[in-house]
C-alpha cells in the first residue's frame, strides 16, 4: 500500500480497504478506490430498489439472470456516479478531512484518466442496458440527467439527499417495467418509498461531516434538521414503509402481506432509537446496516410477488 493509499484508510472512516481492493498494485488500486470498489455498501443499496422491482412483480424466480444483470450495472452505474462526483467535487474533497485523498483530490489519478476509467465504466453499464426491452431501456437511459445533475445539488439545496434518492431509487422503475412490461401503480409506490429510505439513510451517512459541510458551505439534509435528525429520519422512514406498505396493498389487498414488512420496520426502529448523531462511527454502522434492511424489503417482495404453489 502506497503512502497515498494508506492516508486515504486512515482518513476516510467508511473505507473498507481489504479483500480484493487490498490485493491489487497501486496503480489499479487507485482506481478501484475511485470507483469505490473499496465500499460495496454503495451498490448494494443502488441494486436493492431494482431487486424490488423485479421481486414485487413477481420475477424472483423466473428472471433470476435480470437480478444479476442489475447487480453488474449498479456496481459499474455507482462507480461511474462516484467518479463524476469526485471529477465535480475536486476542490471540495481537497478541503475536507475525510475526502481530502480521494484519489482525484490528492492527485493519484489525473484528471484525463479519471475521465477514461469514467467512460469505460459507462460502457459496461450499456452491456448492461442492451439485456433489457425497449420500455425498460427507456426508463433507464432517462436516468442519465439526474444522475449527471446530482454533484451539484449540495451547492444549491439544503436536500441534495432528495435528489440521491431519485437517482439511487430508479432501478425500482426499470426492474418493475421489464418484468411487467409498463410502469403502474406498484412500481411507482416502490420507488416513492426507496426515495424516502435513501433520504433516511443518507442523512444519517451525512452526519459524519456536518462541521466540515458547514465550514466550505456545503448543504445536506442533516445540516437543516439540525438537532432534530433523529425525528427527520424516523419521519422519512416512517413514510417509506408506508408507501411500501401502498404498493404491497396495490399489488395484493390483503392485510396479512403487510406482515412481510414487519422485520424491515423493526430495523428501523432500531437504528432511530440507537441512532447518536454525534458519533460519527456510530452513524456509519447505522448507514451501513441498509444493506441489510434492503434485503428484508426484498425478502418481502419475494413473499408477496412470487406466484406460489398451492
Amino acid at each position: 500500500m502506497t503512502s497515498v493509499d494508506r492516508a486515504a484508510a486512515d482518513l476516510t472512516p467508511d473505507t473498507e480497504h481489504r479483500g480484493l481492493v487490498g490485493l491489487l498494485p497501486a496503480p489499479a488500486r487507485r482506481f478501484a478506490l475511485l470507483a469505490r470498489f473499496d465500499r460495496p455498501i454503495g451498490w448494494w443499496l443502488l441494486f436493492w430498489p431494482g431487486a424490488w422491482g423485479v421481486a414485487l412483480a413477481g420475477g424472483a424466480v423466473t428472471r433470476w439472470d435480470l437480478i444479476l444483470w442489475l447487480l453488474l450495472g449498479s456496481i459499474a452505474m455507482r462507480g461511474a456516479g462516484c467518479v463524476l462526483n469526485d471529477i465535480v467535487d475536486r476542490d471540495l474533497d481537497r478541503q475536507v478531512a475525510r475526502t481530502r485523498n480521494r484519489p482525484i483530490a490528492s492527485g493519484a489519478v489525473s484528471l484525463r484518466a479519471a475521465w477514461a476509467w469514467l467512460l469505460l465504466l459507462c460502457l459496461v453499464g450499456l452491456v448492461v442496458l442492451l439485456q433489457l426491452r425497449l420500455f425498460a431501456a427507456a426508463i433507464a437511459v432517462a436516468s442519465v440527467a439526474p444522475v449527471a445533475a446530482y454533484p451539484f445539488m449540495k451547492r444549491i439545496t439544503w436536500w441534495p439527499q432528495v435528489w440521491l434518492g431519485l437517482v439511487f431509487s430508479w432501478a425500482a422503475l426499470v426492474g418493475w417495467s421489464e418484468v411487467s412490461g409498463a410502469l403502474a401503480a406498484p412500481g411507482l409506490l416502490l420507488y416513492a418509498g426507496s426515495i424516502c429510505w435513501v433520504v433516511g439513510y443518507d442523512t444519517i451517512y451525512a452526519l459524519q461531516d456536518r462541521e466540515d459541510d458547514a465550514l466550505i458551505g456545503v448543504r445536506s439534509s442533516a445540516l437543516r434538521m439540525g438537532t432534530r435528525v433523529r425525528l427527520g429520519v424516523g419521519l422519512f422512514y416512517a413514510a417509506a414503509l408506508m408507501l411500501w406498505g401502498a404498493a404491497i396493498w396495490v399489488w395484493r389487498p390483503d392485510w396479512l402481506a403487510l406482515v412481510a414488512l414487519l422485520p424491515v420496520a423493526g430495523h428501523f426502529v432500531w437504528q432511530v432509537a440507537t441512532l447518536a448523531p454525534d458519533d460519527g462511527a456510530g452513524a456509519l454502522r447505522r448507514f451501513r446496516s441498509n444493506r441489510f434492511a434492503g434485503l428484508l424489503v426484498f425478502l418481502a417482495c419475494v413473499v408477496v410477488g412470487t406466484p406460489w404453489p398451492y
